[in-house]
């Protein structure tokens, strides 16, 4: 499998490209509108074709280019299929995965940050690796108010599907404003500043409602842009609110 972690310098969203050369099948997780030439060039380059867009959630702080890149190469949308949205060609779920190039793309709902987040683990020929979405971050997690998030679900979520993971799993998340690209469960399960170090839910909830973060600046573009698979538009795209874009 080829494998590449990608990042969109303006909301320091981490896009992940596999690769499939028996196949010749590419996915793309959680892709950013802006960066489609760059993610469909070096799909190009790697020879192969773009079958799959998979998201972890709906995202506040950037757009989708799930749509656009369907309109463009053919490829199939997917969301977890809790979202219900109308726009996704496939839904998964922790009953139905997904795979692609004979990896399987196990999903775990994961809800806190958003109520139908969902993290994806592989777990096939040496280390796993669990792209955790918003759910974990390195030294933290997404933030939990806004979106349907709630503090307390995301506590258990992370405790629950993502530290009882073997230490050794590989954490990839969809951001770090640190330039940080990959963690581990064992590090995160001690280290993380908010559900690391055997915290509490309680000392998590106060941690959680003491961060006095900005509003997203285009959670109001974003989102419903998002809700019908990332509207690509030039209008939607320039005509965005100024502000700090702070994820948490």
């Amino acid at each position: 499998m080829i494998f590449r972690q990608l990042t969109d310098p303006e909301s320091w969203t981490y896009t992940y490209l596999f690769g499939f050369p028996e196949t010749g099948e590419a996915l793309l997780l959680d892709p950013v509108c802006e960066m489609i030439d760059r993610d469909l060039s070096m799909i190009q380059e790697l020879g192969l074709t773009l079958s799959y867009t998979l998201e972890t959630h709906v995202h506040a702080d950037h757009i989708t280019s799930a749509c656009r890149l369907r309109s463009l190469t053919g490829c199939k949308v997917v969301y977890p299929a809790m979202d219900n949205l109308p726009c996704p060609d496939l839904g998964v779920s922790e009953i139905e995965p997904l795979k692609v190039g004979g990896t399987t793309f196990q999903p775990l709902f994961t809800p806190g940050h958003t109520d139908t987040h969902h993290c994806y683990l592989i777990d096939e020929s040496g280390t796993a690796q669990v792209f955790t979405g918003d759910a974990l971050l390195i030294d933290g997690c997404g933030r939990t108010d806004f979106q349907s998030g709630d503090a307390a679900t995301l506590y258990h979520s992370v405790h629950e599907k993502l530290f009882t993971l073997p230490d050794e799993t590989l954490v990839y998340p969809a951001h770090d404003y640190q330039h940080r690209h990959v963690s581990s469960i064992g590090q995160e399960k001690e280290r993380n500043a908010r559900l690391g170090e055997n915290r509490t839910m309680d000392e998590f909830i106060d941690i959680m409602d003491n961060l006095n973060l900005p509003y997203p600046k285009r959670i109001d573009v974003a989102v419903p842009a998002n809700q019908r698979c990332g509207d690509c538009t030039e209008d939607v795209l320039t005509n965005e609110p100024e502000g700090p874009s702070v994820q948490g």
